[in-house]
This record gives structure tokens, sequence and C-alpha cells, in this order.
């Protein structure tokens, strides 16, 4: 049999270090180079061949897994929490860091994580800036409001943000001065370059032939939008990597952790351990769900009754789980069968 060398990588911002070792565990060579594609090029020249390689999920891992994955015979990325769990040390630096990280890899020890395809990670970078944009238009528009009141001007609430409106508002009101109508301006003018901007991103998206036919699936589901069906879409990634519907719930972090000892069992509220990402839209969507679908508003009603408005928004959010799904697996737009006991998608 061919010897297989292991490679561990700390990946860092301008350096990676390295340390690579054969099967039986024996040191071939450690040390760093620079974190650049062409440093890395000269490094894997200087690499026996066949080798495979791990290194922790970072905001760095990304580029660097896509230049070394069609030189690698296995390239790995391990899960951050779980891996400092197993590599738990008083002593850590990087060289230390490398080095374990190839020693899980060898031993088969790595609590390796989802690495989603190049196409999904570019086009899922654009719906987390369109986010930003969002967050940072909510600020303008919150920004306006408390200009207005440490000024104590008085304004409608619901129309402050229609032009119309706005416009009215600056060219009539007495108590907005000459110092503060030019701050208003600003944020306003903001608020619309950010909100043109958001839906150039969206419409770019949908209009994207990799996402179209698997967005417009997605929206067939009652209470689904075009933001809903893309975060879905760009965040799982490949749905195939989940099992079971569970499992798809924990990692949208729509259920609670469990903590077991003995005859003592305690459910900790939502999970930190989830993807923010799909979290958020989805309960933001299973907020809007009822008024969308009879049969996701008879189960708000049913969960409201035990009396807790937000156990029965995630009771919904984790049914439109079950539905996204079922469409994403079955690749067919969405149907409702009814039977006697149960509604299933």
């Amino acid at each position: 049999m061919q010897l297989m060398y292991y490679i561990g990588l700390d990946v860092h911002k301008r350096i990676i270090s390295f340390c690579v070792k054969e099967g039986s565990g024996k040191l071939h060579s450690e040390g760093k180079i620079p974190a650049t594609r062409f440093d890395l090029n000269r490094w894997m020249k200087t690499l026996p061949q066949p080798w495979s390689a791990a290194m922790e999920a970072t905001m760095f891992s990304g580029w660097i897994y896509d230049h070394l994955k069609p030189h690698a015979a296995a390239l790995k990325v391990a899960h951050p929490l779980m891996l400092r769990a197993i590599a738990a040390a008083k002593k850590k630096n990087d060289r230390i860091d490398a080095n374990k990280i190839c020693d899980c890899l060898r031993c088969d020890f790595l609590p390796e994580c989802y690495m989603a395809p190049t196409a999904i990670r570019e086009r899922r970078r654009t719906l987390r800036y369109r986010n930003l944009l969002v967050r940072q238009m909510v600020q303008m528009k919150i920004k306006i409001g408390t200009l207005l009141m440490e000024a104590g001007v008085s304004y409608n609430k619901q129309k402050l943000h229609k032009a119309g409106y706005f416009r009215e508002l600056l060219t009539s009101n007495p108590d907005i001065n000459e110092g503060l109508r030019p701050l208003l301006r600003l944020c306003r003018e903001t608020v619309v370059r950010l909100s043109k901007l958001e839906s150039a991103l969206v419409r770019s998206l949908e209009r994207d032939q990799f996402l179209v036919e698997r967005v417009e699936r997605l929206m067939s589901i009652p209470a689904i939008g075009p933001i809903t069906a893309l975060t879905w879409a760009l965040e799982i990634g490949e749905v195939q990597r989940f099992s079971s519907i569970k499992k798809a719930i924990s990692y949208c972090g729509l259920c609670g952790a469990e903590k077991s000892s003995g005859n003592t069992v305690q459910r900790t509220p939502l999970s930190k351990q989830r993807n923010k990402h799909l979290q958020t839209t989805l309960i933001e969507a299973a907020k809007m769900a009822p008024r969308n679908s009879s049969q996701l508003a008879m189960l708000y009603d049913k969960e409201r009754q035990k009396g807790n408005a937000n156990r029965a928004t995630l009771a919904v959010a984790r049914k439109l789980v079950a539905y996204l799904m079922a469409v994403d697996r079955g690749q067919r737009n969405f149907q409702v069968v009814e039977t006697s006991n149960c509604i299933a998608a």
C-alpha cells in the first residue's frame, strides 16, 4: 500500500502553520508559510505524495480549501467547538495546534464539519451582504426617528419613511431647524440608496440559473417568500446531508439543548449552536405564516392555547422546516395531503 501523509493546518490571516506526519505518527516536517496563493503553490511542490490535510473552520478557510482541494487526496474542515473540546491543552500555540489537528486527522478523530460547494458559498456571501444592508437601512430609519424626537418634532410613525410624507415634513414643519434638515436628508438618501442596492442583490439571486428552479419549488410552500427560500437554499446547501428533520431543526436553532444526568433531565432555551441566519429568517416567516396557510394557522392556535405565543411560533417554524425538507428532497412543488390524522407535505 502507498504511504499516506497527513497534514494539519492552523490557519490565520497572514500565516499558516503546518505539520506533516506519516501514518505511524513520525514527524516529517513542520513550519510556517505566508497565507498567499503563491506561497501555497510553492509549499505544495515540496510535499510528499499522496497527502491529505485538515484545517479548523475560520473565516479564512474557504479560499484555502478551494485552492488546496484539487491537489489533495482528501481535505477536511474541522468543527471549531468540537475540536477545542478534543484538543484542549494547558499550552497552546500555532505549532501545537497544527500538530494536534494533524494527529486528529491521522487517527480519524477529526470532528469534521460540512463545507458547502464553492458555488453555494459565493452566492451565500451575496445574500449575507444583503442582510448587512438591511441592518444598516433599519439603523438609518431609527436614526431619523431619533433625530426628530431629540428636536421635539411631532410626526406620524406609520408614514415617516414614505417619500411624500417625509418631503412634506421637511418643508412644512417649523420645528425642524436648518441644522437638523441636512442630517435628515442625508439619512433619507442613505436609506433610499441602501434599499435600491438591496433590491438589486435579491433580483440577481432570484434570476441566477443555479438557484432559480430550486427557489421556485420552495416558494410553492405557503408563507415562503423569496428571501426565506434563498436563505434556506444557500444556508442549508445540500439538503441530503441531513438524515432527518430533527437534525435540520437543530441546525436551524429551533430547539433547545438537553442536559441529562441520571434521572435529571434539563431542557435549556434555544441553543446558541445554530445557523443564526436561518433561525432569524424562519422565525420571522413563522410569525407571518398563519395568515397565509390555514393548516399553519390551526397549528399556531393549537399551540397558542397552551399559553405561550413564542412556543406556538417555534412550532410553526419547525413545521416550515419539515415542509422545506420535503420539497427540497423530493424536488417537486409543495402539495398538501390530507388524512384522518395528519397533514403532510
